[in-house]
């Protein structure tokens, strides 16, 4: 019974990801979503109170991998933390590869919605708060140089933001995923004392 549900939740999570990346956000009803995915609207309100619901965990689903990358890099100095976040770009290059129009609609959405907005936006502001503390972490225990951990954060930040949108618009361009580990390399690398 739990697989089935297990089975059934993937059906609506993949059918919807397919509708908003080519019909929109507003478009795609949860009517298509059932019919797509083969399922009852009870089956789907059984999972999901809304759509805007299903679109959160979508977003969520993904800021996970994230997450989890962060978690697996605790208990190790500055340096080795941003580079075990590293492990996680295959994941993220993969599947922000397949669903451009996904992450268009994240974007699109949030401009659109105040609580598809909050659910963005926080996030980022914890990336960005927990990189500060990291900086500061690097420069208290003398691996970084003294720099501001708050700008220098933000760099971080929007160099992993703009390497997934050029990865999103061009996807054949570079390697994306050795770009990320490399530009990570080379950020770490620059914020490092030198002995």
């Amino acid at each position: 019974m739990q697989q089935r549900s297990k089975e059934t939740r993937s059906k609506i999570i993949e059918s919807a990801i397919k509708l908003f990346s080519t019909r929109g956000f507003n478009t795609a009803s949860v009517d298509d979503i059932c019919v797509e995915a083969g399922i009852s609207k009870g089956a789907f309100y059984h999972h999901f109170k809304s759509k805007q619901a299903l679109f959160l965990a979508l977003l969520d689903g993904w800021l996970q991998t994230i997450d989890n990358a962060i978690e697996a890099s605790k208990d190790r100095t500055v340096p080795e933390t941003f580079m075990q976040m590293t492990e996680a770009f295959p994941y993220i290059f993969e599947t922000a590869g397949e669903g451009l129009p996904m992450f268009l609609e994240f974007w699109l959405q949030a401009s659109r919605d105040e609580k598809i907005w909050q659910a963005s936006i926080t996030p980022y502001r914890r990336y960005h708060k927990h990189f500060t503390a990291l900086i500061k972490k690097g420069v208290d225990e003398g691996s970084f140089v003294e720099v501001d951990p708050e700008l220098a954060s933000r760099m971080i930040v929007s160099t992993a933001m703009g390497l997934l949108l050029q990865s999103l618009l061009d996807p054949k361009g570079a390697n994306w995923e050795k770009v990320a580990r490399g530009s990570t390399n080379l950020l770490v690398h620059s914020l490092m004392k030198k002995e």
